[in-house]
């Protein structure tokens, strides 16, 4: 579980902030809205991060930055030489050639050859990557460190340094793969996603759970074709069992959903329709009906692995009432047993009468375009009973726009 994110210099945000999202183990936990940070751990945190505010004031950074750190230890190595980095730093003079930095706190084993007893011991890792030089960003650290139950102190599995230079702790197990790394890793690509192609142990562990998040956003929103999502689900009849039945709650006039397919392969993704003589095609689907559709499986691969969904403006064409069922899928143990996350952004104030205060952040821009972001567990007096969604449009929490 992740629970803790800081960033500076990054799109809108210009100073560091941190999302740091850990309560008290006595903390309130009606309906379940949060879960331990690691199976040993007494800290909770939520398993549903929603994050408010007006048009522009940053948001959409925040996923961006925590899709990027996910795209950086999976997917660098293999972006082609010389790709500009998905990422922005803030846009004043001073900030664009200053550094940027990124790091995420989240749970993992202590002992990656465990990885199959469900019962193995896990503890806090923190990775850490700063991003100098304008233009084509280059590395200048990059860390991984972790908190074992033996140690008495964070120890770091790994450090890079600026001109490429990595030192390990002996539990990293690099000896046997550093003089393949000196000579293939690149100062745009991060050492994990490198070592993974190298087959090394450690890394392709954290490889593999940087495949656990999902997400629509990136350096903009990904807004899948149909075509692509007729594929995914082809190669996963699972998927749309599960999809079937969800699907009649969100449009009432559906019975099923199910590929056409030829020799060549899926040729349309199928709708049955309640007093219809015959199926139709996705284009003729509710543009809300055809947005579910595409997230659902990043919905469902999250729940089903205990990783991360990542979704910009979820509540853009999915209806009010539909909100709080997608939320209450996360914090159902049975359908959620490995605690995964759903981060979102959101305009609809209403589902802040759904969500507890651990679970809702607010972004805020100032006069000279700086996001600050802070979460509705930081406002003063704020008592488990208030009508959050009243106090909001009051602008009692800020976050909301300036009209007139």
């Amino acid at each position: 579980m992740l629970h803790r994110l800081e960033i500076e210099n990054f799109s809108s945000i210009r100073d560091p902030q941190i999302i740091d999202l850990r309560t008290s183990g006595h903390a309130s936990n009606d309906g379940n809205h949060l879960a331990p940070i690691h199976s040993s751990a007494k800290e909770l945190a939520p398993k549903v991060v929603a994050i408010f505010g007006a048009n522009a004031s940053g948001k959409s950074n925040v996923l961006k930055a925590l899709s990027f750190v996910s795209w950086f230890v999976r997917d660098s190595f293999s972006a082609p030489r010389g790709t500009r980095m998905p990422f922005d730093r803030f846009n004043d003079l001073a900030m664009l050639e200053a550094p940027s930095r990124l790091a995420i706190h989240l749970s993992g084993l202590e002992d990656i050859s465990q990885a199959e007893d469900p019962n193995a011991l896990q503890c806090t890792y923190i990775y850490e990557v700063i991003l100098g030089g304008s233009g084509s960003a280059s590395v200048l650290k990059e860390i991984l460190s972790y908190s074992p139950s033996h140690a008495s102190r964070r120890l770091k599995l790994f450090e890079r340094d600026s001109k490429g230079t990595v030192t390990a702790a002996r539990a990293f197990g690099l000896a046997g793969f550093r003089q393949a790394l000196h000579k293939v890793l690149r100062p745009d690509a991060s050492v994990i996603a490198t070592l993974a192609q190298l087959d090394h142990p450690y890394s392709k562990s954290i490889w593999e759970s940087a495949n656990r998040v999902t997400k629509n956003i990136l350096f903009e929103r990904i807004d899948s074709p149909d075509d692509l999502v007729t594929r995914h689900y082809a190669e996963r009849p699972e998927l749309i069992d599960a999809l079937n039945g969800e699907i009649e709650r969100i449009d009432l006039g559906i019975d099923s959903m199910h590929i056409q397919s030829n020799q060549n392969g899926p040729l349309a993704a199928m709708f049955t329709h309640q007093g219809l003589a015959y199926s139709m095609p996705m284009v003729y689907e509710s543009h809300g009906t055809r947005q579910f559709i595409k997230l659902y499986p990043s919905l469902f691969s999250a729940l089903e692995v205990g990783g991360i969904a990542i979704i910009d403006e979820l509540d853009s064409a999915i209806h009010p009432l539909i909100l709080p069922e997608i939320l209450r899928w996360f914090r159902d143990p049975v359908r959620n047993p490995r605690n995964a996350q759903l981060w979102m952004t959101c305009h609809n104030a209403s589902l802040l009468e759904d969500l507890s205060k651990e679970e809702v952040l607010f972004c805020e821009k100032d006069g000279q375009g700086r996001t600050q972001v802070y979460g509705l567990s930081d406002i003063q007096a704020l008592r488990r009973g208030d009508n959050y969604y009243r106090k909001y449009l009051g602008g009692a929490f800020g976050a909301v726009p300036q009209i007139g």
